[in-house]
């Protein structure tokens, strides 16, 4: 058994991204199929000691290569309302992302190529909770030129199990 990742992709040298070798990359498939998987089962499965995934889990954690959380469906939770907003940006794209992501609501913020500066996936209580977050917030960020919303009507796919390709 080894315990010292052997490269199998490379860093990226403008980002920092860490080396992840093989070993890396299926406990990270493990834990992407259940993320409560004993790490002795996931040693097992990649072929190191439970010490040695325990070790690896944790350096993959600090490194922010992965988080290991618990994924809600949120209408079961209270969160009533969906909505994608693209984002059209006059000046830095950057500070109105920055902003963006302060916002609780705001669960995924992403710079994007295309007709839209930013795509934000919101996720509220209700449509007076989406109408003040896009209007009263959003909006009122320096930058923010206009939004367009994409209202969920209804979520048929959430999974976080694209694995490491």
């Amino acid at each position: 058994m080894y315990s010292e990742p052997v490269a199998s992709r490379s860093a990226d040298p403008r980002s920092g991204t860490p080396h992840l070798d093989a070993v890396s990359l299926a406990i990270i498939e493990q834990l992407q199929e259940d993320g409560r998987r004993p790490y002795a089962a996931i040693g097992k499965a990649v072929g190191l000691s439970e010490a040695a995934v325990r070790q690896r889990v944790q350096k993959l954690l600090d490194q922010g290569v992965m988080q290991i959380v618990a994924v809600t469906d949120p209408l079961t939770v209270g969160f009533r309302r969906q909505a994608m907003v693209g984002v059209h940006v006059e000046g830095d794209v950057e500070a109105v992302a920055d902003a963006l992501t302060g916002m609780d609501e705001c669960e995924y913020v992403v710079m994007t190529a295309g007709s839209f500066d930013l795509m934000v996936e919101i996720v509220c209580e209700d449509d007076d909770h989406l109408l003040e977050v896009i209007n009263g917030r959003i909006r009122a960020v320096p930058g923010v030129r206009s939004t367009e919303s994409f209202v969920y009507l209804k979520l048929k796919k959430q999974t976080y199990m694209w694995g490491t390709r």
